[in-house]
C-alpha cells in the first residue's frame, strides 16, 4: 500500500513537470513516464510499462549511463519531427543501482529562435559588406535619427572616420540633412539637392516602417556633383536611341515589315478592314484573308502581327505555291539529321519552330496539296510537330494566318481542299476588297506610290496631271492595287527626271481601254474560275496588258512565273 502510494505522488509529482520524464528499473524496463513524455511519445502509460527502453526510445542512451554510474546532460534527440535536449540520471542508493531517470525537453522553439538569430546575425554582415563595398554613399540611422551604419563610400566622401560617426545624430556629421524630417513626418525625400560639405549632391532619404511606424531610415547620395546628372542622361539618351535603332533592326529582319498605318485609303472598305485588323489582332485564333490577287492580302497579315501581343516575335512568310510538295513539309516541320539524301548535316530547324511565340503566314494556302493539308490539319489542333525522321513531339506557340486568291468551296466541293481544314482556317475570315471597289482610293495610293519610286529612283517627280489621274481612277484595275503600283514604278522609270506623271507615260491598256485584243468581264482576271477558256484568256489579257512581258504578267495574275509557263504550255498560248 505504501509503495503505490509512492509511486502514485512520484507519478502526480512528475505530471507537474513540463520535460517528459521517464524512470526505468535497473534492467532497463519502463516503471514510469509522465504525461508529457506520453504526450511525446503518442502512447498510452499503461502500453509502454514493463518494455525495455530501447524498443520504445531507440538510441536512446539511459541504459549506457547506468552502466557507467555518470550522468549525461544536453544530448540531442529528434522524435517524431521535433527536437529534444535529452538528460541522463542513474539512480543509486549506497553505491547500489535503482535505476535511471530520462528527462526530455523541448527545444525545438529555442533550436528555431537560435538558427533565426544566426541567420539574422549573418544577414546583418552580408549587408555590412554589400553597404561598403558599393559606390553610392549609404547612412542608416534609428528613429532617433542616430547612426546606425555608414559606409565607406560616404566616409570618403565627407573625409569623416564611420566610427567617429556611428551612434551621433545624423544632423552632427550632416548638418543641413534633412532626415529628421522624413523620420518625424514618414514621407519620402527623393531626387533633392542638398549641400554635403562643400558639394551639391542629389541626395534620396527614404523612412523604414514597420506596421506603419517609422523605426529607422536610409540616406544616399544618388550623384556626388551635378555634373554627374548630365553626364548621365547624356548616355543614357545615347543608349536610348541605340537601343531603338536595334530594336527597330530586329523587328525588320525577323518581324512584320508592314503596320496598319502603311494601309493606304480612307475609304468606307478600307476602314472596314482595318477594324477587321484591330479585331483580329486581340486574338489568337487562326484567320483566312481572301481577295483576288494584288489587293494586299500579305500586308494585312503582317498588320494583324504587328497590332497582336506577338509584335515582338517572329513573323514567317511561306508561299505555299512556290515550293514544291516534297519540299514544303521539311520547310514547315524541320527534319533530323539524316533524313533523307541530301538533308543539311545536323538536321534543320522548320518554319513553324522559327516562328515559336509568333506569326506563320501561309500564302496562297489553296496550291496546298491534300497530302500537307492533313498535316497542316494536324498541327493546328494538337499544336505540336515531330520533325521529319526523327519521333520526338514538340510544342509550338505559333498564330496561323493563311491566304489565297481562289475559291476555297469550290474545291472544296471538287475534293481539291479539306472541308475540316477550311472551316479550322477560317474562325476569323477577312475578305478583301478589290480596287475597283475603293476606287476613291486610288489618289491617295498614286501619289504613296510616286513618293516612294521617287525616292528609290532618286528622282523629283512633282506628282501626276488631272488628265492622267482621271484616267487611272476610271480603269478598271484587275490586277488590283499590285497592277497600280507596277503602273506608276513603269510611269516613274520613264519620266527619268523632273516633272509630272502625264498619259505619255502610261500603258495603252489604261489610256486606250477599247484597242485591247480581249475584252472581259472584271472578275474574272483573278484565276477565280476553274473553266480553261476562262483561265486561257485571262492570262492572254494579262500579257497583252504588261506587253509581253511574262514576269509581270505572272505578278498580274498572282501566280509564280514557273506556274504562269506551265498554263502557256497547258494552253498552248
Amino acid at each position: 500500500m505504501d509503495l503505490q502510494f509512492s509511486r502514485e505522488f512520484l507519478l502526480a509529482l512528475c505530471n507537474n513537470l513540463e520535460n517528459g520524464v521517464l524512470i526505468v528499473n535497473p534492467l532497463g524496463q519502463i516503471l514510469l513516464v509522465n504525461d508529457t513524455f506520453s504526450g511525446i511519445l503518442h502512447v498510452l502509460e499503461a502500453d509502454v510499462l514493463g518494455q525495455d527502453i530501447q524498443s520504445v526510445v531507440p538510441k536512446c542512451q539511459l541504459k549506457r549511463v547506468m552502466a557507467a554510474g555518470i550522468q549525461s546532460t544536453n544530448n540531442i534527440y529528434k522524435m517524431n519531427g521535433r527536437l529534444y535536449k535529452a538528460d541522463y540520471f542513474p539512480i543509486k542508493l549506497l553505491d547500489q543501482l535503482l535505476g535511471g531517470v530520462a528527462v526530455f525537453e523541448d527545444i525545438t522553439s529555442t533550436e528555431k529562435i537560435i538558427t533565426e538569430l544566426k541567420e539574422v546575425n549573418t544577414y546583418k554582415l552580408i549587408l555590412e559588406a554589400i553597404l561598403q563595398n558599393i559606390y553610392e554613399g549609404i547612412i542608416v540611422v534609428d528613429k532617433d535619427g542616430k547612426i546606425l551604419m555608414f559606409n565607406g563610400a560616404y566616409a570618403d566622401f565627407l573625409n569623416v572616420r564611420p566610427d567617429d560617426a556611428l551612434g551621433k545624430p545624423i544632423t552632427d556629421i550632416i548638418k543641413d540633412s534633412r532626415m529628421t524630417d522624413v523620420m518625424r513626418n514618414g514621407v519620402s525625400d527623393i531626387g533633392s539637392v542638398q549641400r554635403i560639405g562643400t558639394h551639391n549632391a542629389v541626395v534620396k532619404n527614404l523612412p523604414i516602417k514597420i506596421d506603419d511606424e517609422v523605426v529607422a531610415g536610409v540616406s544616399n547620395i544618388w550623384f556626388r556633383d551635378l555634373k554627374d546628372v548630365e553626364l548621365l542622361y547624356n548616355r543614357l539618351s545615347s543608349l536610348e536611341d541605340e537601343l531603338a535603332y536595334y530594336k527597330e533592326e530586329l523587328r525588320r529582319k525577323q518581324g512584320s515589315r508592314y503596320t496598319i498605318e502603311n494601309i493606304i485609303g480612307d475609304s468606307a472598305p478600307i476602314n472596314a478592314l482595318k477594324n477587321w485588323i484591330r479585331t483580329a489582332a486581340k486574338s489568337a485564333s487562326t484567320v483566312l484573308i481572301m481577295g483576288e490577287s494584288g489587293t494586299g492580302k500579305e500586308l494585312v497579315a503582317h498588320a494583324i502581327h504587328d497590332s497582336s501581343a506577338r509584335r515582338h516575335h517572329p513573323f514567317v512568310r511561306i508561299n505555299c505555291a512556290a515550293i514544291p510538295e516534297n519540299i514544303l513539309e521539311s520547310e514547315l516541320f524541320g527534319y533530323a539529321a539524316g533524313a533523307f539524301t541530301g538533308s543539311q548535316k545536323g538536321g534543320k530547324i522548320g518554319k513553324f519552330e522559327l516562328a515559336d511565340k509568333g506569326t506563320v503566314f501561309l500564302d496562297e494556302i489553296g496550291d496546298m496539296s491534300f497530302h500537307m493539308q492533313a498535316k497542316l490539319l494536324r498541327f493546328l489542333q494538337e499544336k505540336e510537330l515531330e520533325r521529319l525522321g526523327e519521333n520526338k513531339v514538340r510544342q509550338v506557340d505559333v498564330r496561323v494566318i493563311a491566304a489565297t486568291n481562289q475559291n476555297l468551296l469550290e474545291k472544296i466541293a471538287s475534293n481539291q481542299f479539306r472541308e475540316d481544314l477550311y472551316y479550322r482556317l477560317q474562325v476569323i475570315t477577312i475578305d478583301m476588297p478589290p480596287l475597283r471597289e475603293h476606287a476613291e482610293d486610288i489618289d491617295q495610293l498614286t501619289r504613296h506610290f510616286i513618293d516612294k519610286y521617287s525616292r528609290e529612283l532618286y528622282l523629283t517627280i512633282q506628282g501626276i496631271t488631272p488628265e492622267a489621274m482621271a484616267m487611272l481612277q476610271q480603269y478598271s484595275w484587275p490586277g488590283n492595287i499590285r497592277q497600280l503600283e507596277n503602273v506608276i514604278e513603269r510611269a516613274c522609270n520613264l519620266l527619268g527626271n523632273d516633272g509630272y506623271i502625264t498619259e505619255s507615260v502610261l500603258p495603252a491598256y489604261i489610256v486606250s481601254p477599247t484597242r485591247q485584243k480581249v475584252e472581259l468581264p472584271i472578275d474574272h482576271y483573278n484565276l477565280l474560275q476553274n473553266k480553261g477558256e476562262f483561265e486561257k484568256a485571262n492570262i492572254l489579257q494579262a500579257i497583252a496588258n504588261c506587253q509581253g512581258n511574262r514576269t509581270q504578267a505572272a505578278k498580274l495574275l498572282g501566280i509564280t512565273r514557273t506556274a504562269l509557263y506551265q498554263k502557256i504550255k497547258k494552253y498552248g498560248i
